[in-house]
């Protein structure tokens, strides 16, 4: 038996979706309310851990226990390796089907089975449009792992160990969420420090983290292929909201901090807006 809530038509991806744009949102709402009464519960300092990674844990007043749960930050190229290698396998076995007729292999329908993605809201074309997401998702994979083995210059930061099976976990649930909507049968240069400066130009003029705008305008540009009524999708787009706003928040508090200078009129994450 598939599980789902009977009667209600909640589908178990839509439901974990849900789940992950409440929790984020409740973790932006708690750090706002947290950082204005300057908190210093070890409760509080826990969560702090969780919820920063890189520049944004520095000066955090953290217990030796947690330091136990730290990763490298350059970690975070595994993150696109599982995103380039899943969701390419994903995007070869739906083309192999739609193209030559091969059946989609018997784990795939029994995960999709199992998060019940057969409930999904479906779209109009739907296969074209699973195969132009993955397309794009595995292109924007790709992207960022050369950004990441090439480009990026990662310094002694870290993540913590939740954060980071986290970031493996959601590579895996993003792609099986866009294969749901598949009808089944059943630059580089001379480093001079590792200081960090105000960015500025373009976009930067404008927001703190225009890179994290610019992953949430990718999400919803998905959900314009998939028709924009798409319920499920709808949910990944509120999640990436909440998960973006909440590390550009961070960092451009990290700005502000660090920098006496740096433009009061710049937004963290939305332009003009937040």
């Amino acid at each position: 038996m598939p599980l789902h809530l009977a009667g209600t038509g909640v589908n178990v991806i839509s439901l974990l979706w849900g789940l992950l744009d409440v929790a984020f949102l409740f973790a932006l709402l708690l750090h706002q309310a947290g950082s204005r009464r300057s908190s210093r519960a070890s409760l509080f300092c826990v969560f702090e851990d969780l919820i920063r990674y890189g520049k944004t844990k520095l000066g955090l007043q953290r217990p030796a226990w947690l330091h136990c749960f730290d990763v490298p930050k350059r970690w975070f190229s595994h993150f696109y390796f599982v995103s380039v290698i899943w969701n390419g396998i994903l995007l070869w076995l739906l083309l192999q089907s739609l193209l030559l007729g091969f059946e989609i292999p018997a784990w795939i329908r029994s995960w999709l089975h199992f998060l019940n993605c057969d409930m999904q809201q479906q779209v109009p074309g739907g296969e074209l449009s699973a195969v132009m997401a993955l397309t794009l998702l595995w292109v924007h994979g790709v992207r960022r792992l050369m950004e990441c083995l090439f480009v990026s210059v990662f310094s002694t930061g870290v993540i913590h160990l939740v954060q980071y099976c986290f970031g493996l976990g959601y590579y895996l649930l993003i792609g099986l969420t866009v294969f749901g909507h598949y009808q089944l049968d059943s630059r580089t240069g001379k480093i001079v420090n590792m200081n960090h400066a105000v960015p500025s130009g373009d976009w930067f003029d404008r927001v703190s983290c225009p890179h994290y705008f610019a992953e949430l305008l990718i999400y919803v540009s998905i959900a314009i292929i998939f028709g924009l009524w798409n319920m499920t999708w709808w949910l990944v787009v509120i999640y990436v909201l909440f998960n973006q706003a909440l590390a550009a928040l961070l960092c451009h508090q990290f700005y502000h901090e660090k920098f006496d200078s740096y433009p009061v009129n710049r937004k963290a994450f939305i332009p003009f807006l937040f």
